[in-house]
């Protein structure tokens, strides 16, 4: 498949790899279209489940890799996952003869193993960025072989010598819209003000949202119910449901399967209440919005855990561990927070701290450097 324009032919490649989920394709393509402004042309290998974006990705043609995760230890499942990542490696050896590109970046995922893995076979520079505060599996697959490693967070590879000499804190990059949303204030508020309340959850955790956040709020006394206005995020299965207890409540709601402006609406809430994704986390940080985050509990890495808690220790963020996450906790949380408007001021600029709204920048710079050392 194919998206973008064309440009001049001379131009350098750049050939993202990622694997096929807005957490992987949202940095990517705001390095993409950081790198196309430095009159680059960008490729973009991954996966199938990357094609119901369309032509969305600012890329001249989008190349689909076969590729598999490895999910479970046992024998057949490992044994699928490497003649899957073979063929992959394979067909990017192939690509990549054709197309010569100047540099081969990844962002994670086992779709980006074969693009860089045939790339260091092929003496083209590589870098890789993590995403999250802990080094995700394909990463570490990758990071003794690529030429240079970006993190969102500081001290992902402290541990790892070898390693973190070849790491560049950057951030994590950001889409326009994020950037765009980044520039409304959080504001002052006093304790008699509105209380705008942002909910989501992503595919993997809607359904905790829809269970626990209406009844919390169903919870709350009168008068901070009607200082309330609700924006949440419910799987289609579940609306009706959220919508009918907040019916029972003095609560303004407004419930949705999708916001298409997300970003907007996170720089309009005074509080989030989502999952801590490498996304989520990053966009929380780039606008500066104080949350209470809860993270996925069954992920092999613990990184939602790892992100949320970077912006714990912030101050900007209270983590709640699934388990935690009761109507009676959650209820609590809000109250005390609804009660305290400078420690959601505060919160917001610790979060603010935290953000790098010029991560792809950071990105395409060390892109750029890599080239220019390997003379491309």
């Amino acid at each position: 498949m194919a998206a973008g324009t064309e440009q001049a032919s001379n131009a350098p490649l750049v050939l993202l790899a990622a694997g096929g989920t807005g957490g992987h394709l949202f940095p990517a393509q705001a390095l993409a279209e950081a790198l196309a402004r430095r009159g680059m042309i960008i490729d973009l290998a991954t996966d199938h489940r990357a094609e119901h974006y369309g032509n969305k990705f600012p890329a001249r043609n989008i190349h689909i890799v076969a590729s598999d995760t490895l999910r479970n230890r046992d024998p057949f499942s490992i044994a699928r996952t490497a003649v899957m990542l073979g063929i992959g490696t394979t067909q990017a050896w192939l690509l990549i003869g054709r197309a010569r590109p100047a540099a081969v970046v990844g962002f994670g995922g086992y779709p980006t193993i074969p693009p860089v893995v045939a790339a260091t076979l092929r003496s083209i520079p590589t870098v890789i960025h993590e995403q999250n505060a802990v080094m995700g599996r394909a990463n570490w697959l990758l990071a003794s072989r690529v030429t240079a490693i970006a993190t969102s967070f500081a001290g992902v590879l402290e541990s790892e010598p070898k390693l973190s000499v070849k790491a560049t804190r950057t951030g994590n990059p950001v889409r326009a819209i994020v950037v765009a949303a980044a520039t409304t204030p959080y504001g002052g508020r006093d304790s008699a003000d509105a209380l705008r309340l942002l909910v989501f959850g992503g595919s993997q955790g809607a359904r905790i949202m829809a269970d626990v956040v209406p009844a919390a709020v169903n919870q709350l006394d009168a008068r901070l119910q009607r200082r309330l206005t609700v924006m949440q995020q419910a799987r289609e299965e579940d609306v009706a449901r959220v919508k009918e207890i907040y019916a029972q409540t003095a609560v303004a709601a407004e419930v949705a399967p999708f916001f298409a402006d997300l970003p907007a609406r996170i720089a309009a809430a005074h509080l989030v209440i989502a999952r801590s994704g490498a996304s989520t986390v990053a966009e929380l940080a780039a606008i500066g919005r104080p949350a209470i985050l809860v993270p996925l509990p069954h992920a092999l890495d613990q990184d939602q855990s790892a992100n949320a808690g970077v912006l714990e220790r912030a101050g900007s963020a209270v983590r709640l561990e699934q388990r935690e996450f009761t109507p009676e906790r959650l209820a609590g949380e809000i109250h005390a927070l609804a009660s305290a408007p400078q420690k959601l001021v505060a919160m917001a600029a610790s979060a603010r701290s935290q953000g790098a709204v010029d991560a792809a920048e950071r990105v395409a710079d060390l892109v750029v450097e890599v080239m220019a050392k390997a003379g491309r």
